[in-house]
């Protein structure tokens, strides 16, 4: 569960000299996780301050790839992150488990372990307060996690800079709410307030509690619908709370992903262990929702695998030609040697990520090509280039491209 507090000391904030008698210029960014072009078509979500509105192609993946690519306006190949997981033997924070690989399994692998080793990697390891232990004890000492800081901090994304670091170095301030410490209505409280009494020019307001709702009720979205006009309600009253101090404010609404109706199910652990390999001995494999990345340490392995895969009728084996066009060709294969990927609508039956006994009717984290995955871009300010990607949503933040357009479109395979 989200961790959540009533404390509203704003989670991140970068306060600049203020200047006595200049215009106070706000600027408010609002991202709503999973809230799909799909979803939103045909719908009347704030089109009278949002007139400039169109589909965005996400990237594949999960939020852990869409945020970074949209905070930084590179795809995950070039952020560093993408799934949580990542394949690092030499630099686990769990490398010392290895001493303990004599311990049975129904000792090592509970529900009490795996609750020990959460707390121990989030308050002993560095890991931050989002970790899980979604992979087996007897694994961990194989992986790494990527999400070691708070990616909505300065310096939270590994590989490149983020627009809270364009922000502090212009010296401009801002503030940014997530569910790291408050629900999607403290947050709009909190935003309203601070637009009136703080000194802040740009607000982030990450709204996330759309995506557990279309998760269990995209087939009868009724308490969604209610969930966005609740939205759209809420986000009027800051804006017009903002225009009262800046007459040009600018407010954005986006999404990272959207979501795709869930139709069939596949028990592809039970295809992959029906070769008969062991883990960690002959093979590793990491599964999601919609995915499964492997590492083999025989060629024979690797060859029995592609066999199997080639022949299941729930997904493919992505080459790295597509990779490399996605944006997710990792060059050290960190995230995956081989990654097979389920076809939009389908559902790994059990996964890693996957909390037992939920059964959700949508899903995301399919192929960019569906088109239940396209995110969403509204603006009350048409963007000054032809927009394609969520990786572009970075350049149309105010005062940190200046405006400028977006000179160096991300390679995620533009339409």
């Amino acid at each position: 569960m989200k961790s959540q507090s009533t404390n509203f000391a704003p989670e991140a904030e970068q306060r600049a000299p203020s200047h006595p008698g200049r215009k106070r210029r706000l600027d408010i960014f609002v991202l709503i996780d999973a809230l799909g072009w799909r979803f939103l078509e045909g719908r009347e979500f704030l089109s009278d301050l949002l007139p400039y509105r169109q589909p965005l192609r996400t990237v594949l993946g999960f939020s852990s790839a869409a945020i970074p690519t949209i905070l930084t306006g590179l795809p995950p190949a070039q952020n560093g992150h993408w799934n949580l997981f990542y394949y690092d033997p030499q630099g686990s924070p769990f490398r010392w488990l290895r001493h303990l690989s004599f311990v049975p399994d129904r000792m090592l692998d509970n529900r009490l372990t795996r609750k020990l080793l959460k707390e121990m990697g989030r308050r002993m390891l560095g890991l931050g307060p989002l970790f899980e232990c979604c992979v087996s004890p007897r694994l961990l000492p194989l992986f790494n996690w990527v999400e070691k800081r708070n990616i909505y901090d300065r310096g939270g994304i590994s590989g490149a800079d983020s627009v809270f670091d364009k922000l502090a170095e212009k010296g401009i301030p801002y503030r940014v709410y997530t569910y790291h410490h408050w629900t999607d209505e403290e947050i709009l409280r909190q935003a309203f307030k601070d637009v009136r009494e703080s000194e802040a020019s740009f607000f982030f307001v990450y709204l996330s509690e759309m995506d557990m709702l279309l998760h269990d009720h995209w087939k009868d979205p009724r308490q969604a619908e209610q969930r966005l006009e609740w939205y759209a309600k809420r986000l009027r009253d800051l804006f017009h709370s903002a225009r009262k101090i800046d007459a040009d404010a600018t407010l954005i609404v986006t999404s990272d992903h959207g979501m795709t109706p869930v139709r069939e199910h596949y028990d592809l652990i039970k295809q992959v262990e029906s070769l008969g390999f062991s883990m960690p001995k002959d093979y590793l494999a990491v599964y999601d929702s919609t995915m499964g990345r492997f590492w083999f340490f025989s060629e024979r392995v690797r060859q029995e695998f592609s066999a199997l895969l080639n022949c299941l009728p729930c997904g493919r084996i992505l080459p790295d030609d597509e990779l490399r066009q996605l944006g997710i060709l990792f060059p050290d294969r960190r995230y995956g040697e081989m990654i097979f990927l389920l076809h939009p609508g389908w559902l790994i039956s059990e996964s890693d990520f996957k909390v037992r006994g939920w059964t959700p009717v949508g899903m995301h984290g399919y192929h960019p090509d569906d088109p239940y995955s396209d995110a969403v871009f509204l603006s009350n300010r048409k963007p000054s280039f032809e927009m394609q990607t969520i990786a572009d949503v970075y350049w149309c933040m105010p005062q940190v491209a200046d405006e400028v357009g977006n000179p160096n479109p991300a390679g995620l395979g533009h339409r």
